[in-house]
């Protein structure tokens, strides 16, 4: 059976949010799924002002090499000025040694993130996630308008064929919706099917 790692950082919670959908739709299409969040670089006075709350009810990485433990890799962060985190970067900074021993070649890669607005970087984020997965060597998994969400112009809704996403409004108060929570449950069962055919 296929083990599939969901990796994220969320400040707020909002990616820590779509983990866990993707999580079940990985759960759902019969494979192991870990939820695990990258260490916290903001310096703990910052942590404490801003409010940070978004990684609490997960462990953590404790190494970049465990990655390669898994068959599938699903990496989630919120936007920053149009790219991944800090936090998530610096956590790939560290990945070196998996890069030069090709430890993640033919694994399944896939991305997710937050912004705050509808334009605020969703797909410039999602490839600098994926920029790193394809140095890596992965098989990269989007999130295909096979599912419908996608098309709706009726409501506020994140969401690319690159990576499920949630808009999480200016001062943070949206939570994921039905739909976004939706499109993150299809990557994960997709991610989890495609994982078990490059396994048979």
């Amino acid at each position: 059976m296929p083990r599939i790692l969901v990796l994220y950082y969320s400040s707020y919670g909002h990616t820590a949010t779509l983990a866990d959908a993707i999580a079940e739709g990985v759960r759902g299409a019969g494979a192991d799924c870990d939820i695990r969040h990258v260490p916290e670089t903001a310096p703990e006075a910052v942590v404490r002002q801003a409010g940070f709350t978004g990684m609490q009810k997960h462990e953590e990485i404790s190494d970049p090499a465990a990655m390669k433990d898994y068959d599938g890799i699903i990496v989630g962060t919120p936007t920053r000025y149009g790219r991944m985190s800090s936090q998530m970067c610096a956590f790939w900074d560290q990945t070196g040694s998996l890069w030069q021993s090709g430890a993640l070649v033919g694994k399944v890669g896939a991305a997710f993130t937050s912004t705050a607005s509808q334009h605020g970087g969703q797909e410039t984020t999602l490839f600098s996630i994926i920029t790193n997965l394809l140095h890596m060597g992965m098989t990269i998994v989007g999130l295909d308008y096979g599912y419908e969400g996608l098309v709706g112009v009726d409501e506020v809704a994140g969401g690319t064929p690159y990576g499920p996403t949630t808009v999480a409004g200016g001062d943070g108060s949206r939570r994921p919706s039905d739909t976004e929570l939706g499109g993150a449950r299809y990557l994960g069962e997709k991610v989890a099917r495609i994982a078990m055919k490059l396994a048979a």
